[in-house]
């Protein structure tokens, strides 16, 4: 069962967690934590995720960087955009292999999936755009990496 998913509805936010994230014998029930949650800094309570490269691996985890687009605009995957339960929007920026941390974006519009944004980090930082959901799972304790 260890490739199932489970689908979770928050709210109207949905989160796909894997059921076999806490099967026996992987290295995180050998002392070594799939992911560690460190306070950015500031009143803002965001956190940077740490994962490790097997929680990364079991969470399918891609990035990519952010684009330059027309107009002024920069652009990423529209799979890279997480949407909050307010509308808010953001993105999980990658500083360096296995971290990542949620960054608010300006999204302008969406074309041929790829997001444009008006407003956000810059270009060529590194998102994630495969398992963004996830991560947001493993940010707020809901499962993903830290189960």
């Amino acid at each position: 069962m260890t490739g199932q998913r489970r689908l979770l509805l928050v709210g109207t936010l949905a989160l796909v967690v894997p059921l076999g994230a806490c099967a026996e014998g992987s290295s995180e029930h050998h002392g070594e934590e799939p992911a560690v949650l460190e306070p950015v800094g500031g009143d803002d309570g965001l956190l940077r995720i740490r994962l490790t490269e097997n929680a990364a691996a079991r969470l399918a985890i891609e990035t990519a960087p952010i684009e330059s687009a027309s107009g002024g605009m920069s652009s990423v995957p529209y799979g890279a955009i997480f949407y909050g339960t307010d509308g808010e929007t953001w993105v999980y920026i990658s500083p360096e292999p296995l971290v990542f941390m949620r960054e608010p974006v300006v999204v302008d519009r969406i074309e041929d999936g790829v997001a444009l944004l008006t407003n956000g980090p810059p270009e060529g930082t590194a998102v994630a755009t495969v398992g963004v959901a996830e991560l947001f799972g493993t940010e707020i304790g809901m499962g993903g990496a830290a189960h």
